[in-house]
Order: structure tokens, then sequence, then C-alpha cells
């Protein structure tokens, strides 16, 4: 049976993820407001004290490497680590890039996150751990493709999938910041005419036995 102690941790525990959670939207409400991050502008958002996000993420820059995480672990479950249907490498990269680009004109962090120039090292470290497990997992898929016979065998999936990557983040950056936004569905298709043609893949491409 539990004891007092054990139901008053797990209330604090539950009014403690309450709070990071609180917390963490009003950094990104900030963050998308004024294009930066100031704790005491995020405390007075969220309704807490002045120390409490020093509790819970440490310093301002763990509390921004925190929002920015979370970023992209909505865009990872939206397009990066989704399986998509497809009998053909091209069938399912193209879902993939449209609902990448979908996610990203839909997430308002996104020109803020993509348009950050250089930034702490705790940020810039988790940026870079997420576009290296992106790549990683595209060259999978590139790999895949190539066996499948898909896609021309002369490619290195790991270096075409790094550059296609830089590409589109900073094309779809460029589209987010232009007034008005272009349509969604026409940078998509662009997007995808740019990486089919990196990679050399081709719609009704026939697969070599």
């Amino acid at each position: 049976m539990d004891n007092d102690g054990d139901r008053g941790e797990r209330r604090w525990s539950a009014q403690g993820a309450s709070a990071r959670q609180r917390i963490l939207a009003a950094a990104a409400e900030e963050m998308v407001e004024t294009g930066d991050l100031e704790v005491a502008a995020v405390a007075r958002r969220a309704g807490v004290s002045v120390g409490l996000p020093y509790r819970y993420f440490g310093t301002r820059s763990g509390l921004l490497a925190a929002v920015v995480s979370g970023f992209y672990d909505r865009l990872d479950e939206a397009a990066v680590n989704r399986e998509f249907d497809g009998d053909s490498w091209y069938e399912r990269e193209q879902s993939r890039v449209t609902a990448w680009v979908e996610h990203l004109y839909d997430d308002p962090l996104a020109p803020v996150v993509l348009g950050r120039v250089g930034g702490d090292a705790e940020t810039a470290s988790v940026e870079r751990q997420r576009l290296h497990a992106a790549i990683e997992l595209g060259a999978r898929n590139m790999a895949r493709g190539q066996r499948d016979g898909d896609l021309p065998s002369d490619r290195d999936p790991e270096l075409l999938v790094a550059a296609v990557l830089g590409g589109v983040h900073m094309a779809v950056m460029v589209a987010l910041t232009r007034t008005p936004r272009p349509d969604r569905t026409q940078v998509a298709a662009q997007l995808w005419a740019f990486v089919a043609g990196a990679a050399g893949a081709a719609r009704d491409r026939r697969r070599t036995p």
C-alpha cells in the first residue's frame, strides 16, 4: 500500500512535469514573438518564479537547448523518423519531403530555429546531433534505394544526403521568411525536384534484377 510520502512524490512529479511544460511552451512563444529567449520574460509568460526555469533547465542555454530539442522531436515524428508507404524510394521519399515542408510551414518555431546563425555550444550540440541522426537515417534509406535498383549506385549516400538536407533546410528557411510566403505545395514540388535530381531518381526507373 502506498504511503503518504509516495503519493506526495507522485503529486510533486506531476506538478513538476506540468510546470516544466508550461515553461517550455512559454519559451517557444517568446522565441516566436521576439526571436530571442530571456528567462525573466519566459517566467512571466509561464506564471512562475524567475528561479523556476533555472531549477528545471540549469541555465538559459539549457532552456534554449530544450526548446530546440522539442522542435526537432516534432520534426522527427512528422517526417524524419516516419515510415512512408510506397513501392519505391521515389514514392516514399517524395512523401517525406512533402511532409517535411508541411510540418515546417505549420511550426511557428521553424523560421526562428532554422534561421539561427551561431549560438551557444549546448544548443549547437543538440542541432549537430539531430542533423547527424537525420543524415544517418537518410543515408540508410538511400542505400536501400540503391540496393533495390531505384537509384544509381555510383553516389555516396552519406555525402549526398548531407548536402541535400542542408539545401532543403536552407530553402525552407528562405521560403518561411518571405512575405508573403510562397505556396507550400509549390515549395515541396521544387524541393522534391532538387532531391530527386541529386539522387538520380526517376519515377519510372526500372529496377535491375
